[in-house]
């Protein structure tokens, strides 16, 4: 059992930096999912993780593949993305998730067509499913404070996106100080997504976002107990998938979204608030 489960990770120095990836994303992306997910905002999470791109792929045609800039350029991207998509809602009284739609596909399209001008040094699946056994110090680095940056955030916001979740109407009634507060989470949804773009690429990136989250809201209703498990299973999720994908020879990063994904299918049947949880419970004690 050590041979499969321990000794790649002695042996392989790369195999240890995408765990040490894996396990800072899910560190950071565990709470920003369930805000994520409780706001009804998944939608926004997908389209923000595209926004970068063409940010990323616009630094790489200046810089190369230098990871501060391409990192800055997606961070530039997702927020310019973010506030558009805000500006546009306010002003053109137009749905959220519509505005967000728009964007990323306008993002999506322009980015794939930026890397396809020096496509033979950015590869397009590299862009899109990321290169995460390929992590070099400094990404790894990038990561690290992206996601501590993430958590202090957070920790800053919290009260008021906690209010949100018990009252929807809250960051609306709260004037300003809500909108402000709308944006800083937004940012801070860019800044996850950008750290994981190196990892995990465009399209995986929010998969350790929603996921574990969607995971978790089966087996708890406690905010601080869902936030602490979508960790706990983005862990479990990163350290399973490099195994598999070690073993069987596949990418990392959608092994580990496909074990994210299985998770959370077994949780749908099987997890406290599941189905079968639900059906067996009384009527009078069945959750709402």
């Amino acid at each position: 059992m050590a041979g499969l489960f321990v000794t790649p990770f002695i042996e392989d120095e790369a195999l240890r930096r995408a765990l040490v990836a894996t396990f800072i994303l899910a560190l950071s992306a565990g709470p920003v999912g369930v805000f994520l997910m409780l706001r009804r905002m998944s939608l926004a999470g997908d389209a923000l993780s595209h926004a970068v791109l063409p940010g990323v792929a616009a630094a790489f045609l200046l810089s190369g593949l230098a990871v501060i800039p391409m990192t800055i350029g997606g961070l530039v991207a997702g927020l310019v993305v973010a506030l558009l998509s805000g500006l546009v809602t306010r002003i053109g009284k137009q749905r959220e998730d519509i505005s967000f739609a728009a964007f990323y596909l306008i993002s999506l399209a322009l980015g794939v067509l930026l890397v396809g001008l020096r496509g033979e040094e950015l590869e397009l699946d590299h862009v899109l499913f990321g290169h995460i056994l390929d992590l070099s110090s400094d990404s790894l680095v990038v990561t690290g404070i992206t996601s501590t940056l993430s958590l202090l955030g957070m920790a800053l916001i919290w009260r008021p996106l906690v209010a949100e979740c018990l009252d929807p109407g809250f960051l609306r009634s709260a004037g300003g100080a809500g909108r402000w507060a709308h944006l800083a989470f937004l940012a801070l949804v860019v800044l996850n997504l950008v750290g994981a773009f190196q990892a995990m690429g465009s399209l995986l990136a929010v998969g350790l976002m929603m996921l574990p989250a969607a995971t978790a809201k089966f087996w708890a209703r406690r905010l601080e107990t869902m936030t602490a498990l979508s960790i706990g299973i983005g862990v479990v999720a990163g350290y399973l998938g490099l195994v598999i994908a070690h073993g069987i020879g596949v990418d990392p990063a959608p092994a580990i979204i496909l074990v994210a994904g299985t998770i959370y299918l077994f949780s749908i049947v099987i997890g406290r608030h599941g189905v079968l949880f639900q059906r067996w419970q009384p009527a009078r004690h069945r959750t709402a």
